[in-house]
């Protein structure tokens, strides 16, 4: 991990595209069998969810366009914490960034997720496997809509789930407040790492969100 704030963001490399070469910079490699982890990354990724992460990734194979990079975000852990990681799936590479959750999913803003909802207007983060689809510009800027694969956040279009950039999600909200801000349900990261996950994920790609 590079140093100072960027350390906690786990900051990946300039990629030659959505679909192009991904390098992360400083990341941690764990071993991957067939499905199976034979070793725990030292990043913290938690080896229960990440076999949960690739079984969704065989269970929506069809699905899912490209399966050499996943996202992983693990919802067990508070919003101060980087908890979204990102995966190289050939080559066991890791390294992870911040990500916020749902004001419907902390609604004391503890920094801690407490529930999922697949609900319509309940501003909450879902759980399951998520597709990448395509871009747009709205009102958090350049944004990216997501597929909900399973039944617990197959509403995600209908409710405009997506990842977008927002300031609440920037580092230096943990060192004012201790903690991100809350988004209504979507995936906020950093503004400046916002470039870094539709490189990464590009279209056709699988987020799986959970908790353990």
């Amino acid at each position: 991990m590079i140093g100072g704030a960027a350390a906690a963001l786990g900051t990946l490399a300039r990629s030659t595209g959505p679909s192009g070469p991904v390098t992360p910079i400083g990341a941690t490699r764990i071993a991957l069998a067939p499905r199976r982890v034979e070793k725990v990354s030292p990043d913290g990724l938690n080896p229960q969810l990440l076999d949960r992460a690739l079984a969704a990734l065989d269970r929506h194979g069809r699905a899912v366009a490209h399966r050499d990079r996943i996202a992983i975000v693990d919802f067990s852990v508070p919003s101060s914490e980087p908890r979204l990681h990102f995966l190289n799936v050939e080559s066991g590479e890791v390294s992870r960034m911040l990500v916020a959750h749902g004001s419907g999913s902390d609604p004391r803003h503890t920094g801690f997720l407490h529930s999922f909802s697949n609900v319509s207007g309940s501003n909450a983060s879902s759980e399951g496997a998520f597709l990448t689809e395509d871009y747009y510009v709205g009102k958090h800027g350049r944004s990216q809509r997501l597929l909900g694969l399973d039944p617990t956040n197959n509403n995600a279009l209908e409710r405009a789930i997506v990842i977008h950039g927002a300031w609440y999600a920037n580092a230096d909200m943990i060192a004012a407040h201790g903690k991100l801000g809350r988004s209504q349900g979507c995936f906020a990261v950093a503004e400046n790492d916002l470039r870094t996950v539709f490189d990464y994920l590009g279209k056709g790609r699988l987020i799986y969100a959970a908790r353990t």
